[in-house]
């Protein structure tokens, strides 16, 4: 990372934060839904698991977001309780686990289970954005064939600079 972008910050102005806020509302109904028809419980620390993550539009590790979500001048909530929680809501397709990061942001698409998707990060600002596309979805399936090879999870970590970065950089 470069010094002289490790400062900058764009917080609530940037994309990534505009599209977790236009679809947070959105995906904590979807996983409501989803959670009634499969017969599954939301419990409060899930779902306020899910609303920090949903509100957030960098990656969270699992004992910032127990700070998060822990009553205000009460015990923090155990570690346990709050993985226990992201194991739910990763399990469900809720919320996507960054493994280069360590750290867990909330799927605000409603993709499937199976589906091929991309994180962008940014590496100045932390945001993440993330995408799908057929054409993704074909090329990741064709090197998985050529090398007759089984995928359980199809996630592409992309680290990189955002538009916002990108262009503060070069001002």
């Amino acid at each position: 990372m470069h010094d002289d972008l490790v400062h900058h910050t764009h917080g609530e102005n940037c994309r990534h934060a505009e599209d977790h806020r236009r679809h947070a509302a959105e995906a904590l109904a979807r996983a409501e839904r989803i959670c009634r028809e499969r017969g599954l419980r939301l419990t409060p620390i899930r779902r306020q698991a899910l609303e920090a993550l949903q509100a957030d539009h960098r990656p969270v590790g699992a004992y910032d977001l127990a700070d998060r979500i822990s009553p205000a001048g009460g015990r923090r909530l155990a570690p346990i309780s709050i993985y226990r929680a992201l194991d739910f809501l990763v399990e469900q397709g809720f919320v996507h686990r960054l493994s280069s990061k360590n750290a867990y942001i909330a799927c605000l698409h409603g993709h499937g289970a199976n589906e091929v998707v991309a994180f962008l990060i940014c590496e100045v600002c932390g945001g993440v954005d993330e995408d799908s596309s057929p054409a993704m979805k074909k090329a990741v399936a064709a090197i998985a064939e050529t090398r007759q090879f089984s995928p359980s999870h199809q996630m592409v970590e992309i680290v990189g600079r955002c538009e916002h970065c990108r262009n503060a950089a070069s001002s």
